[in-house]
């Protein structure tokens, strides 16, 4: 009987206080949300904010959120799920489609679309927002819904992570048979490549949904109606709408602790589609 005398491996403890603070650091904020939407009118800044309050006043600035213009509240958040799912609906198609055929198409030009795709990449979006504006309101569609969906539908880095996944995962060969067996290209995208490259989309929903859900710019730049707004731009607007107010600070504090409910929600149900393959994808491409 043989007996295992080699050293057992201690856990690490540096690295693993290093998560922990990381860890503390990220979640802080998420507590100061929490503790600063339990403060009534007036106490937010007459008490320690770290503290959270038990008199009511989560519930009380609840009410008062959801009242504020006759709903707006309600109206700014049917439209941060408009254009976050929309827009990443639509980028993550255009990614799939333009990934693919990047990655497994050979066609005069190609080298020069991927490197101004890559110049894509490195140009913040920031420096868009005005010639998207100019553009989108010279064809008469600025300040509509669609001026905001548009210019999310076409993500630069997203066609980028879907070619380098496509050229990962979508076999060649599994692609050559299905050609010489009389199969169409939409067939082969449809039933071969799509499939395959669903960790990889849905990474790319996932990091379009944030990106949109987070987005103040472009549609406070695009729009100019209250009743079209996102919640960014809304309680952006509502804090100018009532600077004067003290319990204004109290309604934006609970209004972005429940925003970040749906990004946990998403976080939560598409997890388990949601692989770390794209890494060991980009390694091989």
């Amino acid at each position: 009987m043989s007996v295992d005398t080699a050293p057992k491996k201690k856990p690490a403890f540096w690295p693993t206080a290093v998560l922990l603070v990381g860890a503390a650091y990220s979640l802080f904020p998420v507590y100061w949300l929490v503790a600063a939407s339990t403060k009534g009118a007036g106490e937010l800044f007459t008490t320690s904010t770290l503290v959270p309050s038990f008199t009511g006043g989560f519930f009380e600035n609840l009410g008062e959120l959801l009242r504020f213009n006759d709903g707006a509240f309600l109206v700014w958040s049917g439209n941060s799920i408009l254009f976050s799912v929309g827009g990443s609906v639509m980028a993550t198609a255009v990614a799939a489609a333009a990934g693919y055929a990047l990655a497994k198409f050979d066609f005069r030009g190609k080298q020069v679309a991927f490197t101004f795709l890559l110049i894509g990449v490195l140009i913040p979006g920031v420096v868009l927002a005005i010639p998207q504006y100019l553009l989108l309101s010279k064809i008469g569609i600025a300040g509509s819904y669609w001026s905001v969906l548009l210019p999310f539908a076409i993500s630069p880095f997203s066609i980028y992570l879907a070619r380098i996944y496509a050229g990962a995962v979508v076999p060649t060969e599994l692609l050559e048979a299905g050609r010489i067996d009389g199969a169409s290209e939409w067939r082969l995208f449809r039933s071969i490549a799509l499939p395959a490259m669903v960790p990889g989309l849905i990474t790319i929903f996932l990091l379009q949904f944030v990106a949109i859900w987070n987005n103040f710019l472009l549609p406070f730049i695009m729009l100019s109606k209250q009743e079209t707004f996102p919640l960014t731009v809304g309680f952006y607007a509502m804090m100018n709408q009532g600077s004067d107010q003290l319990n204004v600070y109290n309604l934006v504090i609970i209004g972005c602790l429940l925003a970040i409910i749906p990004l946990i929600l998403l976080f939560l149900f598409l997890q388990r589609y949601w692989k770390l393959d794209l890494v060991s994808g980009s390694l091989k491409g």
